[in-house]
């Protein structure tokens, strides 16, 4: 049976190589080129591999390469930090041997829990926040992020996905905003690194099946293979009642390995946007006076 943690390592090496040209690792283009990128021969080169190898990691052979190995290959792709952990990542879990025929490096999988004490924590947050679990289902979140997303508790529960809302087609308006793909980059880089741990995992094969058949929006930036340990940005939300509120957004994790992780939305005090939360927040208890999940 092949090993789903070397057909991931294939695909991330094919697409990093894919995002070097020649005269960005100083060599010539030389002649048509039917790849955009680096040809395999070039990055075995630079690398220090024979070709052979090195195509045999892109097909996700049953390989089991070196740190050495890695290492060359991590300079020859110029990866950076997060890029290079990703890349042992996958190439360590694929060396693990399959224990009592299950997949090789497979994590176990428990159900995720969102402990007492953090929904007591969220109940008591001044600020928009939602729990995450590690494939991006939202698990949990307060009265203030109902203010500021809406109420999820309106979706189907295998819906609730952050994932799946980015993607949401009621939702396209949130995709004029301008941080709407680089915040759809960061999420899709956290599900890699979820992939990575655990590639056959089905709520990720789930998640991406679904969006991978009917977005080919997502099929675009899926292909890019970014990856994301722990991300934190600015988003612009459109609410009507107050108008455009830019927000910053961080994540912070949760005990467990891989384990939730809490995201919360802050605004500057005293700025406007923070003025613009606050009123939105009262506005919705004054509807719905609805508490914390």
């Amino acid at each position: 049976m092949s090993n789903p943690h070397a057909r991931e390592l294939g695909d991330f090496l094919r697409a990093r190589r894919g995002r070097l040209t020649p005269q960005d690792v100083g060599l010539e283009p030389g002649g048509r080129r039917r790849v955009t990128g680096l040809r395999r021969e070039e990055l075995a080169l630079l690398a220090g591999l024979s070709t052979d190898y090195y195509q045999r990691m892109e097909q996700g052979r049953d390989l089991r390469p070196s740190d050495d190995v890695l290492d060359a290959l991590a300079a020859a792709l110029d990866l950076d930090e997060e890029e290079r952990r990703h890349l042992f990542a996958l190439a360590r879990a694929a060396r693990r041997p399959a224990a009592h025929g299950s997949e090789p490096g497979r994590l176990p999988r428990r159900p995720e829990v969102v402990p007492p004490s953090t929904r007591r924590l969220l109940a008591v947050m001044a600020t928009p926040a939602v729990v995450l679990g590690r494939h991006l289902d939202l698990l949990a979140w307060n009265t203030m992020a109902e203010a500021l997303l809406g109420d999820p508790a309106g979706y189907p529960a295998e819906q609730l996905n952050m994932l799946l809302l980015m993607f949401d087609d009621s939702r396209t308006d949130d995709r004029r905003c301008e941080y709407w793909e680089q915040q759809t980059l960061d999420y899709i880089g956290m599900m890699r690194a979820a992939v990575a741990a655990d590639p056959t995992h089905p709520r990720a094969t789930a998640v991406i099946g679904e969006l991978s058949i009917r977005s080919p929006e997502f099929r675009r930036l899926w292909a890019r293979h970014d990856v994301r340990e722990s991300v934190s940005g600015v988003k612009t939300f459109h609410a009507p009642e107050v108008g455009d509120i830019r927000l910053n957004w961080d994540t912070y994790p949760l005990p467990g390995n891989p384990g939730p992780v809490l995201l919360a939305y802050t605004a500057e005090p005293g700025t406007p946007d923070a003025d613009r939360l606050q009123l939105l927040a009262a506005l919705h208890a004054t509807r719905t006076g609805r508490t914390s999940r």
